[in-house]
Formats: structure tokens, C-alpha cells, sequence
């Protein structure tokens, strides 16, 4: 089980990016998979995740309404489409994956998770 996080990169406030999580040895749509993200001296911190088997997605409170996240189980591939950027988003963003099916709250906890991509550093300047 293998992610691979891309897409990460400087932005200005205001702009957008597109995160990939891209899965290899698994198929994604199997697995819950969540994205994190950890700014400098900070823990690692819920941003979204998406249950396995066609489940909607679902956000941290800080992201709500501007990052929605979806799959594509063609390409083997989660999108988090980053939009309306704010300098407190700056951090490593890292995917996650789960064979667990567990309650939401569970998704939005490290310790849930069995397998984590390298992480790709957002950069958002003011």
C-alpha cells in the first residue's frame, strides 16, 4: 500500500491549487482515505476525508466550503481542490489510507489511518 501526494507549491492568497493523492498497490475507492496538513511547530490537523466505497466526503471546520475533495477510481487518484487560499493554510499536506470503515469522527483522528503518503508542501503568501 503505497500514496503519493503532488500538487502542492507558492500561491498567493486568494489563488487555488490542486493536491493529487495517488494510490499504488490498492484500489482507493477500498479505503477511506484523509488529508492532513501540518504547519511549522503545529500538530498534523483533520482537513478532509472521503469514505471508501463511494462515501461523500467530508471537511475540518478551518477548510469547510473551499477545499472539496473527490475520486477518481479510474486513475486510482483523490483530489483536494484547494480554493480561496489563506496564508493560515500553509503547510505539509499528507494522505492518508484506511481499510477501516469507521464512525466520522474516527477518520478525523492520525491514529486511524495505516498507510501515509510523503506529504506536499502549500505555501500561500499574503
Amino acid at each position: 500500500v503505497q500514496l503519493q501526494a503532488s500538487g502542492g507549491g507558492l500561491v498567493q492568497a486568494g489563488g487555488s491549487l490542486r493536491l493529487s493523492c495517488t494510490a499504488s498497490g490498492f484500489t482507493s475507492d477500498d479505503y477511506a482515505i484523509g488529508w492532513f496538513r501540518q504547519a511549522p511547530g503545529k500538530e498534523r490537523e483533520f482537513v478532509a476525508a472521503i469514505r471508501r466505497s463511494g462515501g461523500a466526503p467530508f471537511y475540518g471546520d478551518s477548510v469547510k466550503g473551499r477545499v472539496p475533495m473527490s475520486r477518481d477510481i479510474a486513475k486510482n487518484t483523490v483530489y483536494l481542490q484547494m480554493n480561496r487560499l489563506r496564508p493560515t493554510d500553509t503547510g505539509v499536506y499528507y494522505c492518508a489510507a484506511t481499510s477501516l470503515n469507521p464512525i466520522m469522527s474516527a477518520l478525523m483522528t492520525t491514529g486511524t489511518y495505516e498507510a501515509w503518503g510523503q506529504g506536499t508542501e502549500v505555501t500561500v503568501s499574503s
